[in-house]
């Protein structure tokens, strides 16, 4: 089986990360694929914004995954810059093969790159089996996160 390529996602691609984004227990309780408006206009400032990047995995002209890579830079740890893994996301039928892990990792490569000295991330606490995934990936449960919904 080819292995997919690794890109920067463009706007033709919104449709199929939503799906993504959609399709599992917790999406489908906050996603709304069938309404692309607001998700067209969050696009086009991340995409216009260099310290975000939407990866997503095209396998042959299907989207097969994505992640969004954020860098945020701060006075803590000397004014050091840490990235954010967020919205990881393996189609269905390709979970298993080792993709969802190509992708975080090429995201850790990248927040290298580009003068990151911390990777951070979260994970809904229901994801159990996300969690495993980024243990075995290397990161550690250092914080509590917490959150605050605005609407």
């Amino acid at each position: 089986m080819p292995v997919p390529v690794l890109r920067r996602a463009t706007v033709r691609d919104v449709p199929s990360v939503v799906a993504l984004l959609a399709d599992d227990p917790l999406g489908a309780t906050r996603e709304t694929p069938e309404d692309l408006a607001p998700y067209l206009a969050a696009f086009a400032e991340l995409d216009a914004d260099p310290r975000h990047l939407l990866v997503v995995a095209d396998d042959d002209g299907t989207v097969v995954g994505t992640l969004q890579l954020t860098l945020l830079p701060g006075l803590a740890r000397r004014g050091a810059l840490r990235a954010r893994i967020e919205a990881v996301r393996v189609a269905t039928g390709r979970r298993g093969e080792g993709l969802g892990a190509t992708m975080v990792r090429y995201a850790v490569d990248e927040a290298r790159r580009r003068g990151a000295v911390l990777v951070q991330l979260t994970s809904d606490r229901s994801r159990t089996d996300a969690h495993r995934f980024y243990e075995r990936l290397g990161f550690l449960r250092t914080h509590d996160g917490f959150s605050l919904p605005l609407t």
